[in-house]
């Protein structure tokens, strides 16, 4: 873990500190956006009554106008000058990882008012190369604060100056530690105010999680999937041998390098990676590589002031038209010491520009025997895992179905999407009464391309209680009339299950629907926060549609339980219309049917007559 300076400014730049001096210039833009539309909906109501109360203060309206400013935001603006650039005229992206690694080190300590050191930073995917004479707008805020560790979420923006064009380069979340010398810090938690905010702080718990199981996910992946390859069958005549691609480089940590502590800036040590790797991907590709993508790493430990800094690279895969750069970090402090400490590794994935910008074919490359050998199935499982975390995590709809093929590889990314999908729509602010009848009330939210509705109750039963009573779904027919029957698939772990549904035919289809359901279950991280049963759609090969059922699909739904009191829980179920159940849920909606508040005061009365069963399970929650 790097430490960091307290105040960032030069010739070029200028990092924005003033907590409440002007308006943001543009709206911040929350991430990663799991975008989760649909087509076709049109608008049904009309005169509803706001679920948010008229009489909200004066600070949540400045919380929702251009005046509110996040407390911990933090701003840099830098000209890219020559002294920046890389042999193509372009903002090196070591450069760039130092400037955005100090944004977000003082978004963190003005936090938690001490001195802060990074632990770790997620995927980076660099969309666009900044030009000489642009200028790079860097914001950072922190997500969410935890014990003594913080996220915080940077935007990078370049701006060219004659054109007044602005375009998105990249955005990054990365996890802060707050250090005291003398004192064990316990960080104060950060209060969100926005609908953007509201939601990166649920989100961060989640993607927290993810982080913590990372290391696992991967080891899982060797260990249990076979992976491909083709090494017998190359042509081993064009094959660069991966020992010519091999960079070793040290760099002796001076005090321009560290901050008043003596620790070494992170990033300062990502410049230094991201130069070896760049050289090593030169060997093997003979031109200028384009960084396109940092995997996500952690530091393993502190430098300082003195420290001798051994960086090795080499080219560990080459696909078709990109290559992973293994780096590695290892520092010692005496010449004759033999002992190093491993400060950090990373992967980064290059590509090769051609004259039209298009990635170009690449030379194949032939591993060495045992480690090389290892290292090179361990790129493609990489390669693997980055796919599954920026077309699962991200929820890219365009480009995969809304049933995500389940296998152990993706299993954390799903469950993570699954229970992030859903506290994103429950942190919506525009969520609208429809209607209210036998103290049940049904919500709706209409967006740019998809509806989603909402009820809500309250039942005099313990709040862990209902939620394992709702957790197991095998138990859904005793309520709901809509299941038809629910067969338990798979016992993922602890909290993933998947389930087959089978749910009775809906207007007037003679064929009923069978579902294969993911359900996530999540217990509060915080006081205040609910318990969350997420589901969503998979796809297993056990399990294929058959002419006997139509298949169905939800892409978010699930139960969210708040604490009221004692024996007292709002029990809350979201739901994201898909265009198979859109006719039936705008007939409920509307007033034209009730089944929606029957099924669900059918809910109540199995929880207030089931209310004793789980009492000794309680005690594990």
């Amino acid at each position: 873990m790097q430490a960091r300076h307290r105040e960032v400014r030069g010739s070029a730049g200028l990092v924005s500190l003033a907590r409440d001096s002007e308006p943001l210039p543009a709206k911040w833009d929350p991430f990663p956006s799991l975008c989760l539309g649909h087509s076709g909906l049109a608008s049904v109501f009309s005169n509803r009554t706001s679920r948010k109360s008229a009489s909200r203060t004066d600070s949540d309206n400045m919380a929702d106008g251009e005046g509110y400013r996040n407390p911990t935001e933090v701003q840099m603006s830098q000209l890219v000058l020559p002294c920046h650039t890389n042999q193509r005229g372009e903002l090196s992206v070591g450069q760039l990882l130092k400037w955005i690694d100090a944004t977000a080190c003082l978004s963190a300590e003005r936090h938690a008012g001490c001195p802060c050191v990074t632990a770790s930073m997620d995927d980076i995917y660099f969309e666009h190369t900044i030009s000489v004479g642009q200028v790079v707008n860097i914001k950072a805020k922190v997500n969410r604060a935890f014990n003594s560790s913080m996220e915080v979420g940077i935007q990078v923006v370049s701006e060219d100056l004659c054109s007044e064009k602005q375009w998105c380069v990249c955005k990054a979340l990365a996890t802060f530690v707050a250090h005291r010398e003398l004192s064990k810090v316990k960080l104060k938690p950060t209060v969100p105010r926005t609908e953007e905010e509201k939601t990166e702080h649920s989100v961060a718990a989640e993607r927290r999680r993810m982080r913590l199981v990372y290391a696992d996910t991967i080891k899982d992946l060797l260990a249990n999937c076979v992976i491909q390859d083709d090494l017998e069958s190359r042509d081993c005549s064009h094959m660069v041998p991966a020992e010519k691609t091999r960079v070793e480089s040290v760099e002796l940590v001076l005090p321009p390098h560290a901050n008043h502590q003596g620790n070494t800036f992170g990033g300062q040590i990502m410049a230094w990676m991201e130069n070896v790797a760049t050289i090593a991907a030169s060997r093997l590709c003979r031109a200028h590589p384009t960084l396109k993508t940092i995997e996500m790493f952690h530091f393993r430990g502190p430098s300082q002031v003195g420290d001798r800094l051994v960086l090795k690279a080499i080219v560990n895969n080459a696909f078709k038209h990109s290559m992973e750069v293994g780096v590695c970090v290892e520092a010692y402090r005496q010449e004759a010491e033999t002992h190093r400490r491993h400060i950090n590794s990373a992967f980064m994935t290059f590509v090769v520009l051609g004259a039209d910008d298009q990635p170009q074919m690449l030379p194949w490359i032939r591993p060495q025997p045992g480690d090389g050998e290892r290292r090179y199935r361990e790129a493609s499982a990489r390669k693997k895992i980055r796919l599954d975390r920026k077309y699962i995590v991200s929820c890219k709809q365009a480009e995969m179905p809304l049933s995500v093929p389940w296998d152990p590889s993706n299993q954390v990314y799903l469950s993570y999407n699954n229970v992030s999908s859903l506290k994103m729509l429950v942190a919506k602010d525009n969520w609208v009464l429809s209607s209210e009848s036998n103290q049940v009330r049904l919500y709706t939210l209409e967006e740019d391309k998809f509806l989603s509705f909402h009820m809500e109750m309250l039942v005099h039963v313990d709040t862990a209680q209902a939620f394992l009573l709702l957790s197991d779904l095998r138990r859904r027919p005793e309520w709901d009339k809509h299941c038809r029957s629910v067969e338990l698939v798979q016992q993922v772990d602890e909290d993933d299950a998947i389930y087959h549904v089978i749910s009775p035919a809906l207007g007037g289809d003679p064929k009923p629907q069978d579902f294969i359901i993911l359900a996530s279950r999540r217990k509060p991280c915080d006081t205040g926060e609910p318990y969350v049963i997420a589901l969503r759609s998979v796809t297993l090969p056990t399990h294929r549609e058959t002419p006997e059922y139509r298949r169905g699909e939800t892409v978010c739904s699930g139960f969210c339980f708040w604490r009221e009191g004692d024996q007292l829980t709002k029990v809350s179920y979201y739901n994201q219309a898909t265009p198979g159940v859109l006719k039936y849920v705008t007939t409920n909606v509307t007033g034209l049917s009730s089944e929606f508040y029957t099924t669900f005061k059918a809910c109540e009365h199995f929880l207030l007559d089931n209310r004793n069963d789980l009492a000794p399970s309680l005690q594990t929650l």
